[in-house]
């Protein structure tokens, strides 16, 4: 079977073939698993993303809406304001002719 160096070196040779090929299959398999990692970690990235998204689109809507709510209530205080001048004015002028008038 082994009658010559050149059958140790060509089983030697294969040998190493051989350790080379499951290798380098255990090299493309961990590459596989560190790509398949990075795609789920992507993935998840696209998800939380799309989720922060839609809050800050949400909290936008909500804001726009509740402007356009202030703007009316601001409107409303500054009527009410205008109105309590009215009247503390005509209070008032009451007073001094009354006060007038007795002096």
């Amino acid at each position: 079977m082994l009658d010559t160096s050149k059958d140790i070196l060509n089983i030697v040779i294969a040998a190493s073939v051989g350790i080379f090929a499951i290798f380098t299959c255990y090299a493309i398999f961990y590459f596989a698993q560190i790509l398949r990692q990075g795609f789920k970690i992507i993935k998840e990235m696209r998800d939380r993303l799309h989720t922060v998204d839609s809050l800050i689109k949400t909290v936008k809507d909500k804001i726009e809406h509740s402007t356009s709510h202030i703007v009316l209530i601001a409107e409303g205080v500054k009527k009410l304001v205008e109105v309590i001048k009215e009247h503390v004015d005509k209070n008032g002028k009451k007073k001094e002719k009354s006060k007038k008038d007795n002096s």
